[in-house]
């Protein structure tokens, strides 16, 4: 049986681990299963927006009639969309695996593992320990349990990134990020959309305001039902028919659809590890348990990432990574500050967010609230917006920044002043002082505080 220094569970942002690792000299032994760079690469972010982007064309141009501009789409290559993600995803493993195949002084294992005992994996068949464990297993898709779903041939997020033909038709069961984003990629592509969210909101982890408007907006290219669950998939000749029930009335309906894509939230992969038999804990919902500073149950086994259930993207993953690694080596014990961890939401609008809601931020803070409609800017006015919005909270006495929310075009460039304002002072003198070009859309950000109130 190998022994190392440090063993990394995952290689997105667990690779991160492992570069400093190898950097101090230790013995590091990196073991994913595959595919190569995580949740992110393969099946998530980057996929994901290689598709959108062709998407927020399409809508432009459907949108430009009220800019006096007369276009008309003929044609959308479908197959050739799918295949060029593929490509740049598939390239990006290449490149991933080459820099493992040169980097001797690592040990990969491209195999499934488990937990046997206290440090011991079993990496396919052979025995491996580890000084040092860190588990950056990630999560897969929540298959929910709907009479008939084992029996469809449902998609995931991962699984309908394979798809070479378009869909005539599409029902998807879930209401949140994933379900936003396919279901405004899938729309443009001239799939026949029906989104069915259990909840009483779309996106319902935004904004109220916010996932009004976005219901509002997406209601035009599909049809959007909330308080409505799935309670069974019956699969026909043709299509598959979905039985469900309204959770307000009680009263039952059916949709058909050609595809079903199941969108219902996330599941830890640390029981496919079997952490238990290491002596590490989870939670109710099967994510890892970690203190703040991402230690486990288990001493010298630490988690972040997908796997513990925290803020589930890349970039805090990346944070997180290096607050780990320092934790690991130093005594003084860093935290990852998860109010400042901003997010976006690559819908038709786009959304983005940072910090707390304001319902959040009125139950501990006397705050003040900013709205600045787009539209109250020059550059807004000039693109004919209708309805979108920045939103900002404020502590009162102090100025301190609280949270900032955007629905529209550019949501997650344009809040970017705003993650770097809390990262400096915390509070709204950055933006105060700040010069903002004119007409540009960035005075959306400042007029938030001319609105205070």
């Amino acid at each position: 049986m190998k022994e190392y220094d440090v063993v990394v569970i995952g290689s997105g942002a667990g690779a991160i681990i492992v570069e400093q690792a190898l950097s101090q000299g230790l013995k590091t032994a990196m073991v994913d299963k595959g595919p190569l760079g995580g949740t992110c690469l393969n099946v998530g972010c980057i996929p994901s927006k290689l598709l959108i982007f062709p998407a927020d064309r399409v809508v432009e141009i459907q949108e430009a009639e009220k800019l006096g501009i007369h276009a008309e789409i003929k044609g959308i290559d479908f197959p050739s969309i799918m295949e060029r993600m593929r490509k740049i995803v598939g390239k990006s493993q290449d490149h991933i695996r080459e820099g493992i195949k040169f980097t001797e002084e690592l040990d990969f294992y491209e195999e499934e593992a488990s937990f046997v005992e206290d440090y011991t994996l079993e990496v396919g068949k052979e025995k491996i320990k580890g000084r040092k464990i860190f588990v950056v297993s990630g999560a897969r898709p929540l298959i929910p349990a709907i009479k008939g779903i084992e029996d469809s041939d449902y998609l995931t997020n991962e699984s309908i990134l394979d798809l070479t033909q378009k869909p005539s038709s599409l029902i998807i069961i879930g209401g949140g990020y994933v379900a936003a984003e396919f279901g405004h990629f899938f729309a443009a592509m001239g799939t026949k959309v029906t989104i069915l969210q259990r909840a009483e909101r779309l996106v319902r982890s935004e904004e109220p305001e916010i996932s009004e408007r976005l219901k509002k907006k997406m209601e035009k290219r599909m049809d959007i039902f909330t308080h409505t669950e799935a309670l069974e998939i019956v699969k026909g000749e043709k299509e598959y028919r979905v039985i469900t029930e309204d959770k307000k009335t009680g009263k039952k309906k059916e949709f058909s659809a050609e595809k079903i894509l199941v969108a219902a939230g996330r599941k830890s992969n640390a029981d496919l590890l079997k952490v238990e038999n290491t002596g590490v804990e989870v939670d109710q919902r099967g994510y890892i348990k970690v203190n703040d500073f991402f230690e486990t149950s288990k001493e010298n086994i630490w988690a972040f990432g997908d796997a513990i259930g925290k803020k589930m993207f890349r970039h805090s993953a990346n944070r997180e990574a290096n607050v780990v690694w320092h934790n690991s080596m130093h005594g003084d014990k860093n935290r990852v500050d998860y109010d400042k961890i901003p997010h976006a939401v690559f819908s038709s609008p786009q959304i983005a967010s940072v910090g707390l809601r304001e319902e959040e931020a009125r139950k501990s803070f006397d705050v003040l609230v900013g709205k600045a409609m787009y539209s109250e800017v020059a550059k807004g006015e000039a693109m004919m917006d209708d309805g979108n919005f920045a939103k900002i909270i404020i502590e009162k006495k102090s100025g301190r920044l609280l949270g900032f929310h955007i629905i529209g075009p550019y949501a997650p460039i344009l809040i970017q002043e705003v993650i770097n304002a809390m990262a400096s002072t915390g509070t709204v003198m950055p933006i105060i002082s700040g010069m903002h070009i004119h007409p540009a859309l960035s005075e959306v950000i400042q007029t938030t505080l001319q609105n205070l109130q």
